[in-house]
């Protein structure tokens, strides 16, 4: 390895969180919290039947060749939702991709609702994220990621880039959703197509196990409110949502109506500052 490349290698971020929830009378409790290098996970509420926790990146964004990695264990009849302190920044890549790898598993009568903040996109930035779920018989799940492709009040476009998002999500041990979302080179080409995004530099997805067509009724029941466009579909327990939108600011009023609409709990305080 050249000089260039151990000093390359040296500077990149590195981070690892390994959080596990437990329930005890009543209250769900945090029976493991592992912190490595820039990750941290904070936790506003300190004892409620919910427990809730804050995901912060001390290296202030996600640059090229920076590793992370979080997994998330939530225990029988336990409650956890996790966000994060700020969206995620994803910046201009030098060669290497940005790995980002999130391993979930919820126990039978557990819950978990998974809302971090929204993942920015800058010009030639490189992201590979994978996310893994492994769902107990009787668990249940709120999974919400959304991704902006520049800001669109600073007049920021990505022209070019790289994003690769891995879905597979497992419940009583089988594959019951699995996607990958793969754009590469000429991204706001790719966005500008109608059977992409029409020009909308907004995405995401949201889905819920257990779903149900009464759930998926509620949320439709918002059409004319939204500002972007918002598929729905549902299918043997699962509900999905897609969003689209021109920005970032638009996806948001339209993801949180969503999320209303099918979870009658509160969002996250960071998320409605």
């Amino acid at each position: 390895m050249q000089d260039s490349d151990r000093i390359f290698a040296a500077n990149r971020a590195r981070g690892r969180i390994a959080l596990g929830v437990a329930s005890a009378d009543g209250y769900t409790r945090r029976t493991q919290v592992d912190e490595e290098g820039s990750l941290r996970v904070r936790f506003p509420n300190r004892i409620a039947a919910e427990c809730e926790a804050v995901i912060v990146n001390t290296a202030g964004g996600v640059a090229g060749g920076d590793r992370f990695a979080i997994e998330v264990a939530v225990g029988a009849g336990a409650d956890l939702v996790v966000t994060g302190a700020a969206a995620e920044k994803v910046y201009r890549a030098i060669g290497t991709d940005s790995e980002m790898s999130v391993t979930l598993s919820v126990a039978a009568g557990g819950s978990l609702r998974w809302l971090p903040q929204e993942t920015i996109l800058f010009d030639r930035a490189r992201l590979d994220r994978s996310i893994d779920v492994d769902l107990a018989e009787g668990a249940s799940l709120l999974l919400a990621e959304a991704v902006v492709f520049g800001r669109s009040a600073m007049g920021e476009r990505v022209a070019q880039g790289k994003l690769t998002d891995r879905w597979r999500v497992r419940r009583g041990g089988r594959l019951v959703f699995a996607e990958t979302l793969r754009l590469d080179g000429g991204i706001a080409d790719m966005l500008g197509k109608p059977a992409v995004a029409r020009g909308g530099a907004a995405i995401a997805t949201l889905l819920l196990v257990p779903g149900s067509d009464d759930a998926v009724a509620n949320v439709r029941a918002l059409g004319e409110h939204f500002t972007g466009e918002v598929g729905l579909s549902c299918w043997n327990g699962i509900a999905l949502a897609r969003l689209c939108a021109q920005d970032g600011a638009a996806l948001r009023r339209d993801l949180v109506a969503v999320l209303a609409a099918l979870d009658s709990r509160t969002l996250p305080r960071l998320w409605l500052n």
